[in-house]
């Protein structure tokens, strides 16, 4: 029996769009309990702070993001799927405890299965330039040493 493709499984797209951009459950915290099942068991994830792998270690990364934000926010800027990796640039509005809004601007590579499922996940985004773009005169001196040691 031929093992259906991501698309035929239902995510695409649309579904990518949909299921991040309900970051909260009815009681008003972020929870990401509605994304997990598209999740493969053996999730490979990396992003520019860490590298996980299993289920279990990234829904523990999703718990420590829930507890130290107030507030957060995904909005999907841009989606692409080619054949089994779905391509989205996103914008992620957070508010940390104790902190102004902070937007993260950044983009991720989805690797689907034959089960339908997100088997890797690679984020990519500049953690600390956005952030420190958000502190008041802070952010000048930041960028002016990244201009002068990188650009």
């Amino acid at each position: 029996m031929r093992k259906k493709s991501a698309r035929k499984k239902g995510l695409n797209v649309r579904k990518i769009r949909e299921l991040w951009s309900k970051t909260y459950n009815e009681q008003g915290r972020v929870d990401w309990s509605h994304i997990m099942p598209y999740y493969d068991e053996d999730i490979r994830f990396r992003d520019s702070i860490q590298e996980i792998h299993g289920i279990d270690e990234f829904r523990a990364m999703h718990e420590r993001l829930s507890r130290r934000s107030n507030d957060l926010k995904m909005n999907i800027v841009n989606a692409i799927q080619q054949g089994n990796v779905i391509f989205i640039e996103w914008e992620m509005t957070i508010v940390f405890k104790g902190s102004p809004n902070s937007i993260l601007y950044g983009s991720s590579r989805l690797s689907v299965n034959d089960e339908g499922k997100i088997a890797s996940q690679r984020d990519y985004f500049d953690l600390w330039g956005d952030i420190f773009d958000n502190i008041p005169k802070f952010n000048k001196v930041y960028r002016r040493f990244m201009r002068k040691k990188f650009g």
